[in-house]
């Protein structure tokens, strides 16, 4: 029997229902089904075995055709009535070919000839099997495949197929997406689509015509998934490169959009939310009719929501100086239609004033440390000083500037190398903020330090001096002081002047 041990490879996840009125035949056979196949139920009749199949889901009904109650030929019948591509065998003897035929005729899927032979069996046995595992393995390829396909437009949010049932499931999903990033963002989106649609409604442009404005200002900043996040993420402000980057966002989400079917019409919106009336904007620098008209309607959302919101820096406007330059640019940044309407609506809207870019969370502060911090001491950085000094101008209040600067620090790198001019820089830094607690310490250049107060400081410094003796008595210490009003400090520009 060569095929043997290959057929009960096979028969590990096969079921059979063997039915057989004569008791000598039904013994020896389901004897040798047990060695192949995993599972063997038996009936001595037809009507036996159809309660057992009603009861039973089965790979392969084996079935002799002259029984009792009810005969093969029935039985067949009523299986096909129940499951058209259930795998029949019959068993049959040479003499019984009437009702072989009446069993082809039924569509059975193969016979055994009495009396048994077992290599035929195998052989017949063999072919049915292949054919069933065949059929469930195409069943679980493509159950595979189309958990792929879905997973794979899941984490791409490119859903590609018209017939998707939860339209608004998916669009809160690509907002998830870019708030996870960016919450700055998802906030400034969703208010950009409540004034998108308030402008269309007033208006008058259709239900669909404003649900899609809305739906639009929903994702007009979705392209920003592919900036940078040292670009993204950078709450200070950017370069001439960086803020290239930054426009981006406008073509990479339009193009991302405008390849799914039901974004299409969104896309074109999209790719147009940072033009202007006058063709000053970008990307395309179209102008006047060129815009689409709810395009031109979510340039003005857009911009009052800057203009109303609290930016790192730039402090936010009323709602009243906000108003007033729609008006002023109408004509120019904005069409003048839109601009008249959207006055009408934004001066009976409250704006929420408590909206910022500022940090509020645990790890939003740790985003603003990354790049206000100094990696090596600690101190604030740079940016950060550029940052207060900003807010202290749009502020208007006045500071108090202590600038330390570190003399001769390169001879001593030279003399006990870079890695102890580290721990001279951070230990200065260390002793700078224990001292002054309620100050801010920035690290200005590469070995100057600076203090900005509220109050004017009268320290002579002597811990630090004292430190700068113990560590070689090679760097030098100079002080200087200032006041950020008196002597128009807006800039580290102007501090680099004056020192």
């Amino acid at each position: 029997m060569p095929l043997l041990k290959e057929l009960k490879k096979l028969g590990q996840n096969i079921s059979i229902l063997y039915v057989e009125d004569d008791k000598d035949l039904l013994q020896g056979m389901t004897n040798y089904l047990k060695l192949v196949f995993a599972r063997v139920d038996t009936a001595q009749d037809g009507e036996e075995g159809l309660e057992k199949y009603s009861k039973n889901s089965y790979d392969i009904v084996i079935t002799d055709i002259q029984m009792p109650k009810i005969n093969g030929i029935e039985m067949i019948k009523t299986i096909r009535k129940q499951n058209l591509n259930q795998e029949i065998l019959i068993t049959t003897a040479f003499s019984e070919v009437h009702y072989l035929l009446k069993a082809i005729e039924l569509d059975v899927n193969g016979y055994i000839v009495k009396p048994i032979n077992f290599d035929k069996i195998n052989a017949t046995l063999y072919k049915v099997v292949s054919t069933i595992n065949m059929q469930k393995e195409n069943i679980r390829y493509k159950t595979k495949l189309e958990e792929m396909v879905e997973e794979k437009t899941a984490q791409n949010l490119l859903l590609q197929k018209e017939q998707i049932d939860n339209y608004e499931q998916t669009l809160l999903s690509l907002v998830e997406l870019v708030e996870k990033r960016d919450t700055y963002t998802g906030g400034h989106s969703q208010r950009v689509a409540t004034y998108s649609k308030m402008i269309a409604q007033q208006m008058n442009f259709s239900q669909q015509e404003c649900e899609l404005v809305y739906k639009a200002g929903i994702l007009h900043d979705i392209g920003k998934i592919e900036t940078p996040d040292a670009v993204l993420l950078n709450p200070g402000k950017l370069n001439k490169l960086e803020f290239s980057l930054i426009q981006e966002h406008v073509t990479t989400g339009a193009n991302m959009l405008q390849k799914i079917p039901m974004y299409k019409e969104l896309s074109k919106i999209i790719a147009q939310h940072h033009e202007r009336h006058d063709g000053q904007g970008y990307p395309a620098k179209i102008k006047d009719n060129e815009i689409l008209p709810l395009a031109r309607i979510m340039i003005v959302a857009d911009a009052f929501d800057a203009m109303t919101t609290n930016r790192i820096y730039k402090l936010r406007m009323s709602k009243i100086k906000a108003l007033k330059e729609l008006s002023t640019f109408s004509g120019t940044q904005f069409n003048p239609t839109v601009a008249k309407h959207a006055v009408e609506v934004f001066k009976d809207i409250e704006v929420d004033e408590g909206i910022t870019q500022l940090p509020s969370t645990y790890m939003e502060e740790k985003k603003f440390a990354f790049f206000f911090e100094d990696q090596l001491t600690g101190a604030h950085n740079k940016a950060q000083l550029e940052l207060t000094l900003i807010q202290n101008i749009n502020a208007s209040l006045t500071k108090y500037l202590i600038v330390l600067l570190l003399h001769n620090f390169s001879s001593y790198n030279k003399k006990y190398g870079w890695d102890s001019g580290n721990l001279l820089l951070k230990r200065v830094t260390k002793i700078l903020q224990n001292k002054f607690g309620d100050c801010s310490v920035f690290r200005l250049e590469g070995d100057d330090f600076l203090i900005l107060s509220n109050k004017n400081l009268k320290t002579n410094f002597l811990e630090i001096k004292d430190f700068l003796v113990k560590s070689g008595d090679i760097v030098q210490l100079e002080i200087k002081k200032f006041n950020t009003r008196d002597q128009q400090i807006k800039s580290t520009d102007d501090i680099k002047k004056l020192i």
